[in-house]
């Protein structure tokens, strides 16, 4: 009998895990989720910083690794624009009517102030290309439950080596994220709401961004209207489109 509980007692942990799906596998269904080949998405950014907020009104054209981004508000802001082409990131400022590229260690600056490096807008849009990943457990988050998904670099370019992932087991959605350093020390925190259905994918119309190393109570990313997989015009991905 001593045996038998003995068996029991191992097997007990491979059963377990046995419950859990493959790390790729769920971060296929994420990227499916949260990626597209064309996004254009019309969005507000509200920095909440110790005294004050400040809100942003924007809208980005995404494809592939390039992206076109405009805000439209406030005045102070109007008419700035950015555009990534894969590896390099270009800002067209209307106030002193120039284009600058932001490389090395000006990608880690915050972007317009918020909560957002630079760096963070330069990531790849999928994670599977960069990480490889581990269910470790599961936590329920706002009564939904939750696999937490332990994800770990494989390349070097990556702003975060480790990151810890709780994402919904019915929707395979993000719920919440925590973003680390290779030291183990805690960069970055997001918080996404306001899940909605569109186009046959799950998506978060809400994302609470919190910079870990700075002062303020974050910076939320809003999305007013959101569309996947429509045609956008080939010129807003040249440096020409900056100026127009």
């Amino acid at each position: 009998m001593k045996k038998i509980t003995l068996i029991i007692l191992a097997i007990l942990p491979l059963i377990t895990l046995g419950q859990y799906p493959d790390g790729k596998e769920v971060l296929d269904r994420i990227d499916k989720n949260m990626t597209a080949d064309r996004t254009v998405t019309k969005a507000s950014m509200v920095v909440h910083g110790r005294r004050s907020d400040r809100t942003m009104e924007m809208i980005t054209y995404t494809e592939g690794e390039r992206s076109y981004s405009e805000y439209l508000a406030p005045a102070r802001e109007k008419g700035t624009k950015m555009l990534k082409l894969e590896d390099k990131l270009y800002i067209y400022s209307p106030s002193t009517d120039r284009t600058i590229q932001i490389s090395g260690h000006m990608l880690r600056q915050s972007m317009m102030g918020s909560d957002l490096s630079y760096e963070d807008m330069m990531e790849e849009n999928k994670l599977e290309d960069a990480y490889d990943a581990v269910v470790t457990g599961e936590e329920k988050i706002e009564q939904k439950r939750c696999y937490i998904l332990e994800l770990i670099a494989n390349k070097k370019d990556v702003n975060y080596y480790m990151r810890k992932v709780w994402v919904d087991t019915e929707r395979y959605i993000p719920m919440k994220e925590e973003l680390y350093a290779k030291s183990g020390k805690m960069l970055k925190t997001t918080i996404l709401s306001d899940i909605r259905q569109v186009d046959g994918r799950w998506y978060p119309y809400k994302i609470a961004f919190k910079d870990m190393l700075k002062s303020g109570e974050g910076t939320e990313f809003i999305v007013e209207e959101i569309s996947f997989n429509k045609e956008i015009p080939e010129h807003l991905f040249t440096k020409g489109a900056l100026r127009k």
